[in-house]
């Protein structure tokens, strides 16, 4: 038995709308909001790109670096994560990457690890489709010291 043409396209379109739902199920800041968090202290930012991207284009101004792509894998990430948030895991996080795609990756990641409270810099340092990006806002970034 075959599907009518109307209910297959339907049913097409809605798993195509769950799996977008699911890749943006995380919370979610504006850069310039992230920006105004972090300056205010009450957010902390991470920039979790890798070493050449933050010498390509700087690091977000406010933001802590720490590579997502850590030798120890997600657990050596969230170690880090927890070091700066002094072992709170109820503490604001935001993560920036280029496009807000690894930085959605990484809050799941981190929500499966206990963190309960990740938001996701969605247009990146770059932009998206979310926004123009971090850059292009006109926003601060600060040279890698330790790239």
């Amino acid at each position: 038995m075959s599907m009518p043409l109307s209910r297959l396209a339907l049913t097409l379109i809605a798993a195509l709308s769950i799996s977008a739902c699911l890749a943006d199920s995380g919370a979610t800041l504006a850069a310039p909001a992230a920006f105004d968090q972090a300056k205010a202290g009450s957010i902390t930012l991470i920039d979790i790109r890798t070493p050449g991207e933050w010498r390509q284009t700087g690091v977000a101004a406010g933001a802590v670096a720490i590579n997502m792509q850590d030798p120890q894998g997600a657990e050596g990430f969230a170690d880090k994560v927890l070091a700066q948030v002094k072992g709170d895991r109820g503490a604001p996080i935001a993560l920036i990457c280029r496009t807000g795609n690894r930085s959605a990756y990484m809050q799941q990641t981190l929500q499966g690890l206990g963190f309960t409270r990740v938001y996701n810099v969605n247009e990146g340092m770059g932009g998206s489709a979310a926004g123009p990006g971090w850059i292009k806002r006109g926003l601060p970034v600060a040279a890698c010291k330790q790239c």
